[in-house]
C-alpha cells in the first residue's frame, strides 16, 4: 500500500504544479493586458478560467480520494492538507486574474487619459511574490517561501500609497474618475493576489517543517 500511496502523492503533486503554472500565466497575462490596454489578452484570461476551475475540482477530488483510500498520516497527511489549502488559494487567484482582465477590457474601451502614478510597481511586486511562492512549492524550498512572507508588508504599503494617490487624482481631475477607479480596483485585486501568494508560502513551510507561521507564528 505504501508504494501505491507514494504514486498517488506524486500524481497529486504533478496536478497541483500544473494548476499553479496555468494560474501564474493567467495572472501574468492579466497584468500585461491592463498595462498595455489589450482587450484580446484580457479575453484569453477570462477564457482560461473554466479550465482552472475544473483543475481545482480535480485536485480536490484527488485529495479526498487519497484520504479515503489510504488514511495517510504524518508527513503525507500534512502534504495533502497543504495541497487542499493551496488548491483553493490558486482558484481564488485565478478569479482575481479574471477581475483584473475585466478592468482591462473596460479601460481599453475608454480614451487613454494617462495615469498619474506608477501602477507597474505593484504589478511587478505581486508577480514576483506569486512566482517565488510557486517556485518554493515546486522545489519544496522553505527559505524561498520565507522571502515571500517578508515581501507582503511591502505590497500592502504600496497598495495604501496607491489608494492615496488615486483618491487625490480623482479630486484633482474628476473627469478621470471612471478610469482611476478601475486602476484602484485592479490594485486591490493585486494586493489580494499577494495575500494568497503569502498563504501559499506559509503552506509550503507547513509542508516542509510542520510549522504553522500564520498570524506571526515562528517556523
Amino acid at each position: 500500500m505504501a508504494l501505491h500511496l507514494q504514486r498517488e502523492l506524486e500524481n497529486l503533486k504533478r496536478q497541483i504544479l500544473s494548476l499553479s503554472a496555468i494560474v501564474e500565466e493567467n495572472v501574468r497575462k492579466a497584468v500585461i493586458s491592463i498595462g498595455e490596454r489589450d482587450p484580446q489578452l484580457a479575453a484569453e484570461v477570462r477564457a482560461k478560467d473554466p479550465e482552472i476551475d475544473r483543475m481545482e475540482m480535480d485536485v480536490e477530488e484527488e485529495c479526498l480520494k487519497i484520504l479515503a483510500l489510504y488514511q495517510p498520516v504524518a508527513v503525507d497527511l500534512r502534504f495533502i492538507v497543504a495541497v487542499l489549502k493551496i488548491n483553493n488559494d490558486l482558484e481564488r487567484i485565478g478569479d482575481l486574474a479574471v477581475n483584473i482582465a475585466k478592468r482591462s477590457q473596460f479601460l481599453a474601451e475608454r480614451a487613454d487619459l494617462g495615469v498619474p502614478f506608477d501602477f507597474g510597481e505593484i504589478c511587478r511586486r505581486t508577480l514576483e511574490m506569486l512566482r517565488r511562492s510557486l517556485d518554493a512549492l515546486m522545489t519544496m524550498n522553505g527559505n524561498l517561501a520565507q522571502t515571500v512572507l517578508a515581501s507582503d508588508d511591502e505590497v500592502d504599503a504600496i497598495n495604501k500609497q496607491m489608494y492615496v494617490k488615486i483618491t487625490r487624482a480623482i479630486h484633482k481631475e474628476p473627469a478621470k474618475t471612471e478610469v482611476l477607479l478601475s486602476y484602484l480596483s485592479a490594485t486591490r485585486h493585486l494586493e489580494r493576489i499577494a495575500d494568497y501568494a503569502t498563504n501559499i508560502a506559509e503552506d509550503v513551510i507547513y509542508m516542509i517543517e510542520g510549522a504553522i507561521v500564520r498570524h506571526g507564528g515562528n517556523p
